[in-house]
């Protein structure tokens, strides 16, 4: 069985954050949009290492790093760049009238794709 997505508004594309990234919960999932010089990413905002947010680690050349333990992620790929680790769940992106929209599955995330609270 397959997830099924669902488009839902992030923000305004003008009042995107000047820093670059943006974190918010839509349909349930904790989702991490990050602008790149190609675009924008999306992942979701969950360090597959120990489940830590991502949304406050720093962004350098296209990869988020954890701020727990510092395993890296390519944004684009979701791929695990520095660590061992499995890849971060990516969603897809795109800009309709002026308005950021991310595609979560229609489903809420199970326990192993939820961040620890912090």
């Amino acid at each position: 069985m397959t997830d099924t997505t669902i488009w839902l508004s992030l923000c305004a594309e003008a009042e995107f954050p000047e820093d670059g990234k943006l974190a918010k919960q839509l349909g349930g999932w904790s989702v991490l949009v990050v602008r790149g010089e190609d675009g924008f990413s999306a992942v979701n905002d969950r360090c597959t290492h120990q489940a830590a947010l991502l949304s406050p680690g720093r962004v350098r050349r296209g990869a988020i790093m954890c701020p727990l333990h510092g395993a890296r992620f390519e944004v684009k790929t979701g791929r695990c760049i520095g660590g061992a680790y499995a890849d971060l769940r990516r969603f897809e992106v795109r800009i309709s009238e002026g308005t950021i929209e991310v595609a979560v599955p229609d489903t809420p995330p199970g326990p192993n794709e939820r961040p620890v609270a912090t």
